[in-house]
């Protein structure tokens, strides 16, 4: 086999802690495990693991093999992304992952519309709010609202949205409108499972820092529950300024203490190998970051007039 192949197996034993594991994460028996490592040790000159009754540990020797040999691989995937790129036609299949309510009312329409732009290429597209891992799950590009959390790959930010509190009207009827960042404490918050508040919100105005306590009352990780709590006067939560607009516009939702700042959201992107310029991967994250900026500049332009008119 070639070295490659070889570096490929014992990086995967490496990581698995076991033979059988690694058998099954190549798609090929323990014995050819075993086989490949004595293998490549003979290669090297060195005994690269330690083998007990409960898997594999890494010798002195196999650290250092193991280090280069993840550089080496990085830079092979590299090589065929590149090689990738180099052909005009957008063709292949990409397997996405994406939040809920970012995936349909943005991402998924994107989407959309690049495959019927390029008719080649096959789009699987995932909605799903968890922090997957892209190398080991197989994905081309997650995309991440928050914080990028523990995976493999790389992590790149591609924007800042622009948030906000907002209830129903009849909520905020009832419990008071607050009018300081101290009176949030009144209402009750629905979080969104990945979106921890740890106590309190930083909210800002003239650019001094304020800080906002949060009282958890409703806790979910489905972001359509969370509207429902929201209309239903369960309380009040947080999102991204353009995508709730049209609702702030029509008073479906009314925003909460108007006159500060919530935090922004950034959004990542990750992916298993640095993004190549003119690959597909880049195509994708381009036509959304395209996509999130025209529907912040009709939010903003929708909102400036609002206030106008007020």
């Amino acid at each position: 086999m070639d070295r490659l192949g070889l570096l490929e197996t014992f990086v995967s034993a490496i990581a698995e802690g076991s033979l059988s594991a690694a058998g099954q994460h190549r798609g090929i028996t323990q014995s050819a495990v075993s086989q490949q490592i004595r293998q490549l040790e003979a290669a090297m000159g060195q005994q690269l693991l330690h083998r007990s009754p409960n898997g594999v540990s890494a010798t002195r020797a196999g650290v250092l093999v193991w280090e280069h040999a993840l550089k080496l691989l990085e830079r092979h995937d590299l090589m065929l992304a590149e090689l990738d790129a180099l052909g005009s036609e957008v063709a292949g299949t990409l397997r996405i992952s994406v939040g809920h309510f970012l995936g349909r009312e943005v991402f998924g329409p994107v989407l959309i519309g690049l495959g019927n732009e390029h008719a080649e290429l096959d789009i699987v597209l995932k909605l799903e709010d968890r922090f997957v891992d892209v190398v080991r799950e197989g994905y081309d590009l997650a995309i991440r609202a928050g914080k990028l959390g523990e995976t493999s790959g790389y992590g790149r930010k591609i924007a800042a949205l622009e948030t906000v509190f907002f209830a129903s009207p009849t909520y905020l009827d009832q419990h008071g409108r607050p009018e300081k960042p101290e009176d949030l404490k009144r209402l009750k918050f629905i979080q969104h499972h990945e979106d921890k508040s740890l106590g309190s919100f930083s909210v800002t105005r003239d650019g001094i820092e304020y800080q906002a306590p949060v009282r958890i009352g409703f806790t979910a990780d489905d972001p359509d529950i969370i509207f429902k709590a929201v209309k239903s006067g369960a309380g009040y939560t947080r999102v991204a300024r353009m995508l709730i607009q049209k609702e702030l516009d029509d008073g479906v939702y009314e925003e909460i203490l108007p006159g500060f700042a919530a935090p922004t959201k950034d959004l990542f992107a990750v992916t298993p190998t640095r993004i190549i310029p003119g690959s597909k991967i880049e195509l994708v994250i381009n036509t959304f970051v395209e996509k999130l900026a025209a529907i912040h500049r009709q939010a903003v332009a929708a909102n400036t007039n609002n206030k106008l008119t007020a």
